[in-house]
């Protein structure tokens, strides 16, 4: 197994979560050991709050969980892409995915 490089972000991982069938990208978060330790021991994604400093079980309350397809690591040990199947949407606002939105920015704008 590929030793993660949990230090070099405070002991959080970035997590970007993909379907598994469509590729569309679903949501991005964040993993600490131990979440990641649940993930991969329930096949349910896991992941840290930031917001409120616990972990979270995706779909705890909402029912829109996820089932873990696939884990791969980037080549810096410091990110994961995890492949999923999700039950339901992503996103807490009941979009499919939490990249529901285009940024646009104007030129000459500060």
């Amino acid at each position: 197994m590929i030793p993660l490089d949990f230090k070099k972000a405070s002991g959080l991982i970035t997590t970007v979560i993909q379907d598994a069938t469509t590729k569309q990208v679903l949501m991005v978060a964040y993993m600490n050991a131990e979440s990641l330790e649940k993930t991969m021991t329930t096949g349910e994604t896991w992941f840290w709050s930031r917001s409120r400093n616990m972990l979270w079980h995706k779909g705890e309350t909402s029912g829109n969980t996820q089932t873990v397809q696939a884990i791969a690591v980037d080549c810096d040990a410091d990110t994961l892409l995890i492949t999923v199947n999700p039950a339901g949407p992503a996103c807490h606002t009941g979009h499919t995915s939490c990249f529901y939105r285009q940024y646009t920015e104007r030129k000459g704008t500060q």
